[in-house]
């Protein structure tokens, strides 16, 4: 069974820092692209970063220079660290194989896992 399990979520003050993490079971993720998706209450969800299997990386706007996205293959994992943390990045965060930038018609094929739960205090 295809897994993706996240954890690294919690609660930290604007200006914090958390790294997630993601560790993917019953497939190798080496030449798979992967991205960390998220949604707020009543908000759409959103692509945040997209790394290829090649190790290309890719941002939303809002997150560039703060977010970091890596990968590593020999532990089958995918980490984003967040620093610089605001409010606005509250959120719970997905990580998924073979994202899509329009992360609806995206779940409109897939699901996702459980997520993380990031939230930021003003």
């Amino acid at each position: 069974e295809v897994q993706l399990e996240e954890s690294g979520g919690g609660s930290v003050q604007a200006g914090g820092s958390l790294r997630l993490s993601c560790t993917a079971s019953g497939f190798t993720l080496d030449a798979t692209n992967m991205g960390w998706y998220r949604q707020a209450p009543g908000s759409e969800c959103e692509l945040v970063a997209f790394i290829s299997a090649a190790g290309k990386e890719v941002y939303r706007e809002s997150v560039k220079g703060r977010f970091t996205i890596s990968r590593d293959n020999a532990k089958n994992a995918v980490y984003l660290q967040m620093n610089s943390l605001k409010s606005e990045d509250t959120a719970e965060y997905h990580c998924v194989a073979q994202p899509h930038s329009n992360c609806e018609w995206w779940l409109i094929l897939h699901s996702w896992g459980k997520g993380t739960q990031v939230t930021v205090s003003a």
